[in-house]
């Protein structure tokens, strides 16, 4: 949002306020929390891993609840890192601290993936058995939602060798992302990405045009960088589809979705066979600006001749 903006809304100072979640840095609760999932992760391993098959439904009730209640408090953390370090990339503490966040998570994950593989052994009979119990039923979606995984699965040593490596693998190059878009200025006035974008909104054509220029040319500055960051996470998720035996780059997805590829297709195939759509749309939106050619800076320019309402934060509350 431009400054100007900001100044018209009253939003200048408006920013998160995660005290819900940590006060700051400086907690002793962070440090502590921290360390108590981790202690917590390490209890658990020592008393369920290699015992999932024996388990009846009191104790694996138990373990369960213990494992929801351990990702709550570790989200609760990470969220609070990420949102501190979303609020100002260039945060040398923010950024250091979300990192040290994702390695205990790590470490945690190494201490816990017991729990996914083991069950996944566990024989059908035995699985129904367990699903069929009441005292089971508040996690039977879950449960029952987790054995889908199992084609997929690798082998207890691959399994932690990844989760070990995470910390430095796939969310390390969209931080960096992050941090070079952070530190990205625009135009000769050194504006934000966000400020620029919201141009494209204004009603002005030569502005709409020159935003887009602007944000061209910083984006051109650092390509070499964007683009190798997105093909090596591409590589990544390819690398990750065929080791995990997925038979299409949307597989995994549909997965955690609880969907069938074929049902996806389906949809894709709808939308796709219906481009006339927006189209006539982008004719039409022509034609109300009067213009020969749409170019992509005038997508989302206001109509004319419509109402322009400024509503203040302090209305808004």
């Amino acid at each position: 949002m431009t400054e100007s903006l900001n100044s018209t809304l009253g939003t200048e100072k408006i920013i998160w306020n995660l005290a819900d979640l940590y006060p700051g840095f400086d907690d002793p609760a962070l440090a502590a929390d921290l360390e108590s999932h981790e202690a917590e992760a390490k209890e658990i391993r020592a008393g369920f891993a290699g015992r999932l098959a024996e388990l009846d439904a009191a104790a694996l009730l138990e373990l369960v609840g213990r494992l929801e209640k351990l990702e709550a408090g570790l989200g609760r953390v990470a969220t609070f890192a990420f949102l501190n370090f979303a609020v100002n990339t260039k945060n040398a503490e923010a950024s250091a601290f979300m990192q040290k966040v994702r390695e205990a998570d790590s470490r945690v994950g190494k201490e816990t993936v017991f729990f996914e593989l083991e069950w996944n052994r566990v024989s059908r009979e035995r699985a129904e058995q367990l699903l069929n119990d009441p005292l089971l039923a508040p996690y039977r979606h879950y449960l029952a939602g987790l054995r889908r995984y199992a084609p997929h699965l690798l082998s207890d040593a691959e399994e932690t060798l990844l989760i070990e490596k995470a910390p430095a693998g796939r969310g390390s190059w969209t931080t960096l992302f992050d941090k070079v878009m952070g530190h990205l200025k625009f135009g000769p006035s050194g504006r934000s990405e966000e400020e620029v974008l919201s141009d494209l909104y204004l009603p002005d054509r030569e502005q709409r045009r020159q935003a887009a220029a602007e944000l061209t040319a910083g984006l051109n500055s650092q390509l070499h960088v964007l683009t190798h960051t997105f093909n090596t996470l591409l590589a990544d998720k390819m690398i990750d589809d065929r080791l995990r035996r997925y038979p299409d780059w949307l597989s995994s997805m549909n997965l955690h979705n609880e969907l069938r590829d074929q049902t996806v297709t389906t949809l894709i195939k709808a939308v796709t066979g219906r481009y006339d759509i927006p189209q006539r749309y982008y004719r039409l939106k022509r034609r109300l600006l009067g213009l020969e050619q749409l170019t992509d800076y005038d997508r989302y320019a206001p109509l004319p001749h419509l109402p322009t309402t400024t509503v203040p934060w302090e209305q808004c509350r």
